[in-house]
């Protein structure tokens, strides 16, 4: 509906209506009298007036005109009447037009509202479950997934954001699709379990109708998740035609891989590519025809050849082994700096995640860097790294301020540094407290050769152990749980676990059962403030409950977490020979 422009904020009163057979002035709102009329009222409430100039061709006589005009003015009083007759009629007509006009006003916007409601309420997030996840993802060429479960505080901060860049990205051409899946959910489980969730929110990115999947390792924030993405739903590796294409996508602060090729085909391009694929959330590709379009390097060559810049070190490197293996290889270990510094510089931090990620053991050294004569203990540091460069171990230098939370995770205190500590893949760690710098080189040479024992964290022994459930560290595991000859309940927990806490209780009734067996131990264990070096407790959550009986068979529980069913279990797996020796004792 087109609404006059002289009622588009309100709509005119009923007294305003303008009679027929008057010109409306949009202007002024001012009536003027009409000598010839003619109008028509529109739907949509316009008034369309015409005014015609009635003129005379021919004189008149006098007598003729008196005559005439006595016969006219009756005539005239006649159709004044029958033009008001009119004009009630019509103006009833208007009113009546104007009062649908009104309404079909009133319906267009309510109209209006409803539309913008729906477009406030419409969520651009997909919601999948197991009844539609394969279905859907299958139909997508490129879809993100957040593995969310409701309760979880991350989640709920990511919802807003996640729902922002899906808005956004569902105006791309072609749409860009973001979907979320309840991996709590009891009935989601399983396909939770098929993508390994073991964390939430987890942002997965599906390829090729899911055939392909990798990690979102982007932003967290709407804007950065639209940029993230739309990089990821792109091209793996970009075309460098020119200086300036090289210079946007190299720049000074990351790392690139470029492949400089005579032709844009062939087993060698085709084998980049593939590498690209696999590797594009975590590095930044690129191509061209010419070597001098880059900022470094030999700008003669023509390839193919594969070039990685990097802003530490030698600043780039070269590799003509296009075997993917190889080429995947030169990537992951070109792209750790000989010492990865570690300090509050966030530029270094992106780094710092790719030393974590090696698959290479990690030797840390933590030391104060403002310190006088650290210089050598970082001279002689680097020098070792450079000469065991390429032989599985990976080397870090941590800032103390900056590395609270390694201290916290390993156990280790301030008081120790300069110190060096190894963690193997298999997580064994080793350590060397306070050491000089004429220690590192013969310390690291005994590492690789075996000759240095294992270091375990362990909280201090407990002067005191009175309470029902007795306290378990990583020093008194081997007396208390594997030497004691009794039969021992073990949980490993978490302080900040609410499962934990609400287990806490029950676990202290169970152990005031027992207190008069003493072939009976409940106890408990930190797992966060200490090593668990036996490999037969496998620990990936808390809580996590073990049984040991005496004759040292060792079982999970699993059960319900009630003292009535916990006794159950410890009754029916505990040693039956130790049992009745106890109570002969008793006897």
């Amino acid at each position: 509906m087109v609404l006059p422009s002289w009622s588009r904020d309100s709509p005119p009163a009923p007294d305003r209506v303008v009679p027929v057979g008057r010109v409306y002035s949009r202007r002024a709102e001012v009536a003027n009298p009409c000598p010839i009329l003619g109008g028509e009222i529109l739907s949509s409430g316009l008034l369309v007036t015409s005014c015609l100039n009635a003129l005379f061709d021919k004189p008149m006589l006098v007598l003729e005109w008196r005559k005439k005009k006595s016969i006219d003015q009756g005539k005239r009083a006649k159709a004044e009447v029958r033009k008001r007759e009119r004009e009630r009629e019509r103006a009833g007509i208007m009113a009546r037009s104007v009062s649908i006009w009104l309404a079909l006003a009133a319906i267009v916007c309510s109209l209006t509202v409803i539309s913008a409601e729906e477009s406030e309420s419409k969520e651009f997030v997909l919601t999948l479950d197991h009844s539609n996840f394969t279905d859907t993802v299958s139909k997508q060429d490129f879809i993100v997934v957040e593995f969310y479960a409701p309760w979880c505080g991350h989640c709920k901060n990511l919802a807003p954001e996640y729902e922002k860049a899906a808005s956004i990205l569902s105006k791309h051409d072609p749409p860009i699709f973001l979907a979320k899946f309840d991996a709590n959910d009891d009935a989601n489980k399983e396909l939770a379990s098929k993508y390994e969730i073991k964390g939430y929110p987890t942002l997965k990115i599906l390829r090729n109708g899911g055939k392909n999947v990798q990690e979102y390792k982007g932003p967290r924030e709407a804007d950065g998740i639209v940029e993230y993405v739309k990089k990821q739903s792109g091209p793996a590796s970009a075309e460098i035609k020119s200086a300036e294409d090289a210079s946007n996508l190299i720049g000074d602060k990351k790392i690139v891989v470029v492949g400089i090729f005579p032709k844009f085909s062939g087993e060698e391009f085709e084998s980049y590519i593939a590498l690209a694929e696999k590797l594009r959330s975590d590095y930044e590709f690129g191509h061209t025809l010419d070597a001098k379009h880059l900022p470094r390097g030999e700008s003669s060559v023509t390839g193919p050849v594969v070039r990685l810049f990097k802003p530490f070190d030698e600043l780039f490197v070269d590799l003509k082994d296009f075997n993917l293996e190889a080429l995947e290889k030169f990537v992951e270990e070109s792209s750790i700096p000989i010492v990865t510094l570690f300090d509050n510089d966030p530029s270094n931090h992106p780094f710092v995640i790719k030393f974590y990620n090696s698959p290479n053991a990690k030797a840390m050294l933590f030391a104060n860097l403002s310190a006088e004569g650290v210089d050598s203990v970082k001279s002689k540091y680097r020098e070792v790294a450079e000469q065991y460069k390429g032989q599985g171990v990976s080397f870090l230098l941590g800032d103390v301020e900056a590395s609270q939370g390694a201290f916290q995770y390993f156990g280790i205190q301030e008081s120790q540094v300069p110190l060096i500590i190894v963690q193997n893949n298999d997580g064994k760690k080793y350590l060397k407290p306070n050491l000089e710098a004429d220690h590192i080189a013969p310390w690291v040479k005994d590492y690789k050769e075996g000759k240095v024992p294992p270091y375990v964290k362990s909280e201090p022994i407990p002067e005191e152990n009175n309470e029902p459930v007795k306290v378990v560290v990583a020093d008194t595991l081997e007396d208390m749980v594997f030497k004691s000859g009794k039969n021992v309940l073990l949980e490993f927990y978490a302080p900040w676990c609410g499962h934990c806490k609400k287990l806490a209780p029950i676990l202290d009734e169970v152990a005031v059962h027992y207190e008069k067996d003493a072939k009976v131990l409940i106890a408990k264990l930190d797992a966060t403030a200490n090593d668990i070096a036996d490999e037969n407790f496998d620990v990936k959550g808390y809580p996590t409950v073990y049984f040991r009986s005496a004759n040292g068979n060792i079982t999970p529980y699993e059960g319900d977490r009630s003292k009535e069913d916990i006794i159950d279990f410890i009754e029916k797996n505990r040693d039956k020979a130790v049992h009745q020796e106890s109570a002969k004792d008793e006897l």
